[in-house]
């Protein structure tokens, strides 16, 4: 009895241990990891810088009879190339272009710029995207703003009144700003309680506001009465009669 009770155990032995040995480890399947891209965040064209925030970043500027853009430091970003070029600015035409894929070059990341009688939109790298064609034009639909303020000319000397407000011509006080100028023209812009008004005195151009603040002193021989106030918060100016430039409402040359 004993013999065969160690026999049975000898074989319940063997038995486990065999068990034992052909037990596997089964290999741990690792995930691999998904790799996270960092989005890289543009850096900031350090030519596009901004000094003075009321001007824009890049300015028409001519030189041998062509233009180019200059940055507000006045280095040449796009080279001189157009006959005309334009601030960057929106263009309500392309804006409302019956072609839905060429409204984007109306917004004010673009500027209109000529060559050889051929009109495009470029970006601020001076890449022509688009050339301009009859069938993209759209109609504009901004509304048109009414002058607040007009120019009025007594006895040869022009003023500003406010029409809503004016009743007798031989009372001063009714004007805003007494007739004493050779000249006066109200510039457009977004503002039309407070526009700026391009004055000639003593054969001087200048710029006043409608208290008759003097902005721009009377020095010049001539400021064109362009959108360049309305679009770039700047004035075309000239004091030979030939060569013109920008200046903000500071005064500064650029």
């Amino acid at each position: 009895m004993k013999k065969t009770f160690g026999f049975l155990l000898t074989l319940l032995s063997i038995l486990i241990f065999s068990q034992a040995k052909s037990v596997k480890k089964l290999p741990v399947k690792t995930t691999p990891k998904t790799a996270v891209k960092k989005v890289s965040t543009p850096k900031p064209n350090p030519d596009l810088v901004r000094i003075n925030e009321e001007v824009p970043v890049l300015i028409p500027q001519k030189k041998d009879d062509l233009f180019g853009y200059i940055n507000q430091k006045g280095k040449f970003i796009i080279q001189p190339q157009y006959h005309i070029a334009v601030f960057f600015a929106e263009d309500c035409n392309l804006l409302n272009s019956p072609n839905e894929k060429i409204r984007k070059f109306g917004t004010k990341e673009y500027a209109t710029v000529e060559k050889d009688m051929i009109s495009y939109r470029i970006n601020q790298a001076g890449k022509r995207v688009y050339q301009y064609k009859n069938s993209d034009l759209g109609k504009c639909t901004s509304e048109y703003k009414q002058q607040q303020y007009q120019a009025y000319i007594l006895n040869g000397f022009y003023g500003i009144i406010e029409p809503a407000k004016f009743v007798n011509a031989a009372d001063y006080r009714d004007y805003q700003i007494y007739p004493q100028y050779q000249y006066l023209h109200i510039m457009e812009g977004d503002d039309v309680s407070n526009p700026m008004i391009v004055a000639s005195h003593n054969d001087k151009f200048g710029v006043i506001d409608v208290n008759n603040k003097v902005i721009i002193p009377f020095e010049y021989s001539n400021i064109k009465r362009n959108f360049s106030w309305k679009l770039g918060k700047m004035f075309e100016v000239t004091k030979d009669g030939k060569n013109y430039y920008y200046i903000d409402s500071k005064n500064k040359a650029y």
